[in-house]
């Protein structure tokens, strides 16, 4: 069956684009092209942004209650449910990802998302009163926060697309998505099912398209926040208009975060969460813990049990159940991953597994071998600079409070564990390095929680709470004083 598409989602409907121009989605392992859909331009933007402003000054989505906004978004959850397999296979197809982890990550962590959200928005204080100090009582609402542009990664395409989405329309808010280029995919059966569920015309657009278009986007006058993931570089582009324009805006940047091993950690089971922490997603995960800090009397040992870990790792065909790494989302990628592996052995790091050059039994794709380097110093720049790869470096501590000091030692502070046979001293630790989230013996998310990161690493939160107040304005509403 043809993976090609014609049209652009537009204000809730299917349109014809406005320029011919076309995305070519390529296979990251065969180098073939799967499929070609239209790529938006600044008219499609601007008729997208046109139908959401309308939708949100005069439509009836952010004047319904959230008891109605929620029983939409109840029955799109149970929609997505139903195709989350489906939806797994678009984005390994588009990017690669193998397929376990599209179907424990990519997918499934999206529906838990909207879930969540909702639970979260049915608790919600949309509206409360408050005691005020002059002897009326103040009435203090959340209202939605306008219009809102959600540009998504390639990485991780729903993930990221439903940590926006879903709270902001639950908020009453409308939305136009701008999904990266390389993973539109994805974001086709996404409009089916909002249509499906009931989401009003005009709430939501989604119009794939590249950087300067996004910048249009991210510009345009008729938006009222902006929530993006994506590299800390083009982040600080986003903050900086944003800024300008007094516009609401989100940042959920990138990471070079720390995995701290402890001498007491129990080895075999550090190894195998360091191998998920720091090669999820073939290591293209912006909370990638790709820094091992081990202790210099353990510093051999830990080396020696992760380059056996990573070198039995299965290379290869992303639609495989076996395989745990696949290949780079594309020849850029690829390029720039190798170049770091150059990078790594010019300062001085010794490649233990991996480096240069195709994985074995593979002549096509664009594919890394999974690589340690030990002997690395934490001013490297295979220490401090995100990768986005199958990369990881070991860097030696003294002690404790040292290990601390080299996780801290970074421009980003997003994610990071520590592995420990005690609990106790593992969240003491966990106290000390700055980063916005960090796990002890495990890394997950819990979506109830707010997710985001400390430094270079964004500005905001995701999920919990704290997510869905992202979406929303405060308004007090002061009452007269009663007479005495």
């Amino acid at each position: 069956m043809s993976l090609d598409r014609k049209e652009l989602f537009i204000g809730g409907e299917w349109v014809a684009p406005a320029t011919g121009d076309v995305l070519e989605v390529v296979s990251p392992h065969t180098e073939e092209v799967v499929a070609r859909v239209p790529e938006g331009s600044v008219a499609d933007i601007d008729a997208a942004v046109a139908a959401a402003r309308h939708a949100f000054d005069h439509g009836p989505w952010p004047r319904m209650t959230p008891a109605e906004r929620i029983a939409v978004i109840e029955t799109f959850s149970g929609l997505y449910a139903a195709r989350m397999g489906e939806m797994a296979d678009l984005i390994t197809t588009e990017m690669g990802c193998p397929t376990s982890f599209a179907n424990l990550g990519q997918v499934p962590a999206p529906w838990m998302q909207i879930e969540a959200f909702l639970g979260i928005a049915r608790e919600f204080d949309w509206e409360a009163e408050r005691p005020g100090v002059l002897g009326a009582p103040v009435v203090v609402r959340r209202e939605p926060v306008g219009v809102v542009a959600a540009i998504p990664p390639w990485n991780v395409p729903q993930f990221t697309i439903i940590s926006k989405i879903v709270p902001a329309l639950l908020a009453g808010c409308t939305v136009v998505v701008k999904p990266a280029p390389e993973t539109p995919l994805d974001s086709y059966l996404l409009a089916e099912l909002l249509v499906e569920a009931g989401v009003p015309q005009g709430v939501v657009s989604i119009v794939p398209a590249g950087r300067e278009v996004g910048e249009h986007l991210v510009r345009h006058p008729g938006i009222d926040k902006v929530a993006f993931t994506g590299s800390t570089a083009a982040g600080r582009l986003i903050g900086s208009i944003c800024g300008e324009q007094l516009k609401r805006v989100s940042l959920e940047l990138g990471g070079k975060s720390a995995a701290i091993v402890l001498d007491d950690a129990d080895l075999a089971h550090t190894i195998e969460g360091i191998k998920f922490t720091g090669l999820m997603n073939s290591g293209q995960a912006c909370v990638a813990q790709t820094r091992i800090l081990a202790s210099r009397k353990n510093y051999d040992n830990v080396v020696e049990a992760l380059a056996a870990g990573v070198a039995g790792m299965k290379v290869g065909d992303p639609f495989d159940a076996a395989t745990e790494i696949g290949p780079m989302v594309a020849k850029r990628q690829q390029d720039r991953v190798s170049e770091y592996i150059r990078i790594g052995q010019a300062e001085g790091a010794t490649v233990v597994t991996g480096g240069e050059g195709m994985p074995e039994g593979l002549d096509r794709g664009w594919y890394i071998r999974p690589t340690v380097f030990a002997g690395v110093d934490n001013a490297m720049r295979i220490a401090q600079e995100e990768i986005f790869g199958p990369v990881l470096s070991v860097i030696a501590y003294d002690d404790v409070d040292d290990a601390v000091r080299i996780a801290n030692d970074s421009d980003y502070g997003l994610a990071g564990t520590v592995w420990t046979g005690d609990k106790e001293a593992g969240l003491d630790v966990a106290r000390q390095v700055r980063a916005g989230t960090y796990g002890v013996n495990t890394y997950t998310m819990d979506f109830s929680s707010p997710f985001g990161g400390f430094k270079a690493s964004g500005i905001g939160r995701e999920f919990g709470p704290e997510g869905l107040a992202q979406y929303t304005e405060l308004k007090s509403i002061y009452t007269e004083v009663p007479a005495m």
